[in-house]
């Protein structure tokens, strides 16, 4: 949680940005936006300390010397992925119920389950935005979720195909049925124009050569239309 890491500096230490954008890995336009409470979110600090990534003597050590770079004492613990509702960051839970309402708007199919467990909400918030009693619905503005940063677009589209599946919707291949009769009909077409310029040459009383030569024409349009 680096952002959370670099607010609790910015707060708590006498550090430069310098050092503390380096240490959380953060650009320091980002660090300097915290400390001047310009930063979109207020992120709640997290003391590096407590969780054994730095020593005070560490920090004392970076507040007398500018130049000196910080030492992290042990990577921060990763938390896997448990059972329950999806966590979303407290900087995109405004933007729920904007997701909630494009997916409602644009794929009623979908249930208020799937929805919940998609963007990581209750039943009450989405059947609120559904009959339009939410609390915010003047400001709600349909967006799609994959573009707030809710869920991923491999999500979204496996759930509706989940659904359409569910439901018995055929897939759409009309259009390559209608490719091959395309085909067959301008291969048809060619055919009769050869069986046509065949007749012709014959009724004409035309030389075997010039026959020949027509036939060979015929030959190679029919290749082409069936490569």
């Amino acid at each position: 949680m680096p952002h959370a890491t670099a607010s609790w500096l910015v707060d708590i230490t006498a550090l430069t940005f310098e050092q503390i954008a380096e240490f959380c890995g953060l650009h320091i336009l980002e660090v300097q936006a915290m400390a001047d409470d310009l930063a979109g979110a207020k992120y709640t600090g997290r003391d590096p300390v407590h969780s054994g990534e730095l020593t005070q003597l560490e920090i004392e050590r970076g507040q007398a010397n500018p130049e000196y770079r910080l030492k992290m004492q042990k990577a921060p613990l990763s938390i896997g992925r448990t059972k329950g509702p999806r966590y979303t960051p407290v900087s995109k839970r405004q933007d729920k119920p904007d997701g909630i309402a494009w997916i409602l708007r644009n794929h009623p199919e979908i249930s208020d389950a799937q929805v919940g467990k998609l963007i990581g909400t209750t039943r009450n918030t989405i059947a609120a935005i559904r009959d339009r009693s939410h609390w915010n619905i003047s400001n709600i503005n349909p967006k799609d979720p994959v573009t707030l940063g809710l869920c991923s677009q491999r999500e979204l589209d496996a759930l509706v195909a989940k659904v359409a599946k569910k439901m018995g919707v055929p897939e759409d291949d009309q259009g390559d049925v209608r490719l091959g009769s395309d085909r067959d009909a301008l291969i048809e077409e060619l055919r009769a124009e050869r069986e046509a310029l065949s007749k012709v040459s014959v009724s004409a009383g035309a030389s075997p050569e010039a026959e020949a030569a027509a036939w060979l024409a015929a030959r190679r349009t029919e290749g082409r239309s069936d490569s």
